[in-house]
């Protein structure tokens, strides 16, 4: 009896993990299958270097989301790395049980806000904080950096804490007995002893931020240009999918499968560098 409950317990999770692989295959081929046709009629070069979007005259350019998609994911970095980073040290090494059972709540809730919110927030808060204080619209790259970075610190914060505390402790023990002070037993031996996982933690706020679709519709000003500066509207690859997607047809419609080609590659891109970084730590 037993025997047989193990066996289908067994199967149970190979049909599972079948199953995701399924999935995963689908999207490849239905991506692949209805988006290369679309870039091979285009021109691969005309797609994704051409600095031109205009569907009514059929000129499909795709470089513009690119770069805009590659600007807000690095400005979102660049401002939330550092919090996100410096969070997690504190909140694995020097706070106490009572302020740590006050920031983690905090923290986990941030994760759980619908991203439509985060936009909404953005909508009626950055922008005209934007608009007033640097000028412009306040829709722009600046505004969807700041909404996406606060997006991606519960990811940081969270993948980065767990990996700061699995540091055996003796680490740190020999530090404190070689003459360091907690300070920099901690910045100086336990910090880069996690450095895998905190590197991961950054890969996946790429992944989130690169992904991040309504928040960044509603505060980014959806330009389909190359952005000037930090106050000028831009459009990434996902918000110029989900903006034409409703009314596109024939190549327009094939164009815009084809920019989730595009994505799909930037995320695989991520998930195998994430899967890299993940076998050299368990090495």
């Amino acid at each position: 009896m037993r025997s047989i409950r193990e066996k289908f317990a067994e199967a149970v999770f190979l049909i599972s993990a079948l199953a995701a692989v399924a999935a995963v295959l689908l999207i490849c081929v239905f991506l692949f299958a209805n988006g290369l046709p679309a870039i091979g009629e285009i021109g691969l070069s005309e797609f994704l270097l051409g600095e031109t979007w205009q569907p009514t005259s059929g000129i499909f350019g795709v470089f513009p989301m690119i770069i805009g998609s590659i600007y807000v994911t690095g400005f979102a970095l660049a401002m939330a790395v550092p919090v996100g980073v410096c969070t997690a040290i504190f909140m694995a090494r020097f706070c106490n049980d009572r302020i740590h059972s006050i920031i983690k709540p905090c923290v986990d809730l941030l994760a759980g806000i619908p991203s439509i919110v985060y936009g909404f927030f953005g909508l009626m808060v950055v922008v005209p904080f934007i608009r007033d204080n640097f000028g412009g619209t306040g829709s722009s790259l600046l505004a969807a950096s700041v909404i996406l970075a606060i997006m991606i610190l519960p990811t940081i914060i969270g993948v980065s804490e767990t990996s700061i505390r699995a540091v055996p402790n003796n680490i740190y023990e020999g530090a404190l007995a070689l003459g360091a002070s907690h300070e920099r037993g901690v910045i100086s031996i336990v910090v880069p002893a996690a450095k895998s996982g905190v590197v991961s933690s950054i890969i996946l706020g790429v992944g989130r931020a690169v992904g991040e679709t309504m928040a960044v519709v509603m505060v980014a000003g959806n330009q389909a240009m190359i952005p000037e500066s930090v106050t000028s509207g831009v459009r990434t690859l996902t918000a110029n999918i989900v903006m034409e997607m409703a009314y596109a047809t024939d190549l327009h419609h094939d164009a815009l499968i084809a920019t989730g080609v595009v994505l799909f590659v930037f995320v695989l891109f991520i998930n195998l560098l994430f899967s890299v970084l993940k076998r050299r730590a368990a090495k």
